[in-house]
């Protein structure tokens, strides 16, 4: 595994809403996002993480939306483009634009849908691996993707592949967390991928967290990872309690009709357009969530 500098790919690194205006992509509104992020002390982004509704985005949608986010933030904080697909040519052409657009790592998802064997896995890191210099983040969610990744999968791949140095690990699994620290070592990369467990997961010795809620409360996430990562559990378990509704409200429906109804309600964003087979949130859970925010001291 190749060494990255102590600060490099670490803390808080959101996976940014897509916003659409009348069904197109609003590349100034995601700027604008972006700048949001910086501006509240985020460590990193994700462009095109499964917040960002990819699966909805064209390639050339993808493309640009990593285009603009290297433009944007401009080397102040890095961007990790999300380059994984159902399709392994479609994550070649996707990963392969992500290195010359300049991104800083990429965080490429297990093949959805497929259901393909860990020795399939192994091969399908590892030809990717060949393709790129750029770090590279396995993305770990089975409630998606139905597939899991075990430890022995995960060795093969290291040892195919120097520059895979993590995983987004968005599943309750603290075994395999543990297990991955133990043979990779405090070094690797494992950024927390369910809200609710960024607190403890952090404690155990996760690096960071790709946290939807940071979309809304940047600041407060960001500190959270600061307070663990210094040493401060007493204050970092004072804001997994504080943010503990909002991180159980991303999941009120599908992510991210909640999380863009509460960033339109709070003027983060102009509309909470979504495309099909997605929709925007019915007015019984804008009340739900109206309460949660509430609760929260935001409205």
């Amino acid at each position: 595994m190749i060494e990255l500098a102590p600060n490099q790919l670490i803390g808080s690194a959101p996976p940014i809403v897509t916003p659409f205006l009348n069904g197109a992509v609003d590349y100034d509104a995601y700027a604008r996002l972006l700048e949001f992020q910086i501006a509240n002390g985020t460590h990193g982004v994700v462009v095109n993480g499964t917040t960002s509704e990819p699966s909805t985005l064209t390639l050339d949608e993808r493309n640009r939306l990593v285009d603009v986010a290297v433009q944007v933030c401009g080397g102040r904080i890095p961007v990790i483009a999300a380059t994984g697909s159902q399709s392994h040519a479609e994550t070649v052409m996707l990963t392969e634009h992500a290195q010359r657009a300049g991104a800083d790592a990429l965080l490429i998802v297990t093949p959805y849908y497929i259901r393909p064997p860990q020795r399939g896995l192994v091969a399908y890191y590892t030809d990717l691996g060949k393709r790129t210099n750029l770090p590279l983040l396995i993305y770990h969610i089975p409630g998606r993707t139905a597939v899991s990744v075990e430890l022995a999968t995960l060795e093969s791949i290291a040892e195919a592949v120097p520059h895979f140095i993590g995983i987004k690990h968005a599943v309750n699994d603290f075994a395999l967390l543990t297990q991955m620290l133990a043979r990779f070592g405090a070094d690797f990369r494992i950024f927390v991928g369910l809200e609710e467990f960024t607190f403890p997961m952090m404690a155990l010795g996760a690096v960071g967290t790709m946290n939807a809620v940071a979309n809304l409360v940047p600041a407060k996430i960001a500190a959270l990872c600061n307070a663990v990562r210094n040493g401060d559990l007493a204050g970092g378990r004072a804001l997994h309690f504080e943010l503990h509704e909002l991180s159980l409200a991303v999941f009120f429906d599908t992510n991210p009709i909640p999380m863009k109804y509460m960033m339109r309600r709070l003027g983060v964003l102009k509309t909470n357009e979504h495309r099909l087979p997605m929709l925007p949130a019915t007015p019984e859970l804008e009340r739900r969530l109206d309460d949660v925010l509430q609760r929260a001291g935001l409205l």
